[in-house]
């Protein structure tokens, strides 16, 4: 478990050539929750639905909230169902709970760009180191969550392949960002078309 608190470390820790927006993090998160949750055994996959388990307490509050959030009844929720539901200002929401935790703190401005907003920056911590060296290693899953959320521009072609239900997680994140990115670009197109419409009339 972890992986949706590495990636938020990270994403903050990170110096990267994309600016990270808040929505596609989000996305990353809720997914890298679905991992936490399936190593836990709080859920399995049944193709892309997600079937919950009953669960002991996780002794993480991010995770027993995403645990909570759960689906419990047929059909169960789709994994890219979920990212929305759930990531649905789910960035703010672990930048909140680490800093109450201590393990990161709030500067005046922030060199890292999550859309004009300031975040906090990650203090020296064991999280950190952990977060840290699952990305210097390329760790499979966190290294396609962060290049899928923007935090780094590749993954390495020789990764080691992700075992089939985190690698249907992995592909439902990459879609739902790739169709918040293609949202984003029509917003886009028609902002500027009404401008041009506008300074025309």
């Amino acid at each position: 478990m972890g992986t949706a608190r590495d990636l938020m470390i990270v994403a903050m820790d990170a110096a990267t050539s994309r600016p990270v927006t808040q929505g596609d993090l989000s996305l990353g998160l809720a997914g890298a929750e679905v991992i936490d949750l399936l190593g836990a055994e709080v859920v399995t996959l049944d193709g892309d639905r997600m079937v919950s388990r009953l669960a002991p307490p996780l002794h993480d509050p991010l995770l027993d909230r995403a645990a909570t959030a759960l689906v419990r009844d047929k059909p169960y929720e789709p994994i890219e169902d979920w990212l929305w539901r759930r990531g649905r200002g789910l960035a703010q929401e672990y930048a909140t709970t680490l800093e109450e935790e201590g393990l990161v703190s709030r500067p005046r401005a922030s060199w890292l760009s999550f859309r004009g907003t300031t975040w906090p920056t990650p203090v020296e911590s064991a999280a950190r180191q952990r977060a840290l060296h699952r990305r210097a290693t390329d760790e499979p899953v966190l290294a396609t969550l962060a290049a899928a959320v923007g935090v780094r521009d590749e993954v390495p072609e020789d990764l080691p392949a992700p075992d089939d239900a985190a690698e249907a997680v992995l592909a439902a994140v990459v879609d739902a960002v790739t169709e918040l990115d293609a949202v984003r670009r029509r917003r886009a197109i028609e902002d500027d078309a009404f401008a041009n419409v506008w300074r025309g009339a």
